[in-house]
């Protein structure tokens, strides 16, 4: 009699397995239909507000201090503060800050490189903070290490003054009440913990989520801190998870696990009901996790996630009407693109990524820096024709202009180059 009381338990527990993806797909479709209000009316509002008290261009924030955050040190935080003594306004949390940097070269000159950083911490008025990883040359490459991390690293100390852009990004925590899983691969996790400590600080009542990949626990994070607070909050759930674990790094603790992030752990550890996915981390983890979460059932709008070049990953819902208006553009012939500046007129070549790349590869210099649609850098005014994008940028551009870094012409387009 156990025997096939243990063959019966097996039968429908592989029969529960298979029927989960489509029992919470169901749960999710019921879900959008009946969406929180929260959701619909919060956001929307607090957007704006942030909007409205951000500073125009670069303002000087001062560096009031750096904290290294893992045992590697390979992560520094910077705590900045205003120069001029106003107010830090608010932002949402996940967003993130760009940086003007004048970067020491040869001769005593400076190059100046504009790069962007989550934020990695709950908003307050006080100060940011980001955390920024160094960037070291590949192990037997020639390549040189990262200019903007190493000169963080290196050369910014207390009281040392840059210059940034207020906060932006389209990549934030919603504020409906729903169960959140966030997702970090490495350095990802950092506009995971701005997500992470104001959602326990201001919804403490929702279910949260957080698994967290690296290679061994020396790469952690500010592991006492994400300990302190799954210790203090029963709703908070951490999940730690090692591909390359130390002896040191398995203490058979429940929420330490062998292996990396993958929908098989997801699925073993969520529960059934909807929840939003938000997911940053390298590209490798999104072109696994994406796909995965779209084929489990999640719906389109509950998975968010921030990857350089997030347009390459693969999605099994339908395309957007973006996405139409991307292909549609992409298969277009016969498109010529003017630089007025220049005085060139090129025709577009399908195999350039973007209308920057184009016009490096004609010898058309064009400002750039973090080449991902969220520093601004490469905003250029068009004075004829229609670009389109594969994914709507985070920079919020001026009307009339493009990101160069981000688009594809639609038509024939003019330039200001």
């Amino acid at each position: 009699m156990s025997g096939i009381a243990l063959q019966l338990a097996a039968f429908f527990a592989i029969s529960f397995w298979r029927r989960w993806p489509g029992y919470l797909a169901l749960r999710n479709r019921a879900a959008e239909a009946n969406p929180p209000v929260t959701a619909a009316q919060r956001a929307p509002e607090k957007t704006r507000e942030t909007a409205a008290t951000a500073w125009p261009g670069f303002r000087v924030l001062r560096v009031e201090r750096r904290e290294v955050e893992d045992a590697a040190q390979s992560v520094c935080s910077f705590y900045l503060v205003p120069e001029d003594g106003r107010p830090l306004p608010p932002f949402l949390p996940g967003q993130f800050l760009t940086f003007r940097l004048d970067i020491p070269v040869a001769a005593g000159n400076a190059e100046q490189i504009v790069r962007c950083y989550s934020l990695s911490d709950a908003p307050r008025p006080d100060y940011y903070r980001v955390s920024i990883k160094r960037v070291p040359s590949p192990e037997g490459s020639t390549v040189p290490p990262g200019r903007s991390s190493t000169y963080f690293h290196d050369q910014v100390a207390a009281g040392s003054l840059l210059q940034v852009r207020a906060p932006s990004g389209h990549f934030h925590i919603n504020r409906s009440d729903e169960p959140v899983v966030l997702i970090a691969g490495g350095i990802g996790i950092t506009p995971m913990l701005s997500m992470l400590n104001w959602c326990l600080a201001e919804q403490p009542g929702r279910e949260l989520w957080l698994f967290y990949g690296v290679r061994n626990g020396r790469e952690l994070v500010m592991k006492p801190h994400l300990e302190t607070l799954a210790a203090a909050h029963p709703n908070f759930h951490l999940r730690l998870c090692f591909s390359a674990p130390l002896p040191e790094d398995m203490t058979g603790q429940p929420h330490l696990h062998r292996g990396r992030v993958d929908i098989n752990l997801l699925r073993l550890q969520l529960p059934l009901k909807p929840c939003h996915f938000y997911i940053c981390g390298p590209t490798t983890m999104l072109e696994s996790l994406v796909p995965a979460l779209d084929e489990w059932g999640v719906p389109d709008a509950r998975i968010h996630f921030e990857a350089f070049g997030p347009s390459s990953i693969k999605r099994t819902q339908p395309a957007t009407t973006a996405d139409a208006t991307t292909q549609t553009a992409a298969a277009a012939t016969g498109i010529v693109v003017t630089f007025a500046k220049s005085g060139k007129q090129v025709p577009w070549q399908h195999s350039a990524n973007n209308l920057l790349e184009f016009a490096e590869s004609h010898g058309i210099p064009a400002a750039h820096g973090c080449r991902a649609g969220s520093c601004g850098t490469c905003m250029t005014a068009v004075s004829a024709g229609e670009v389109a994008y594969r994914q709507q940028p985070d920079f919020d551009r001026e009307p009339g202009t493009c990101l160069l870094c981000s688009c594809i012409p639609k038509t024939d387009v003019t330039l200001e180059i």
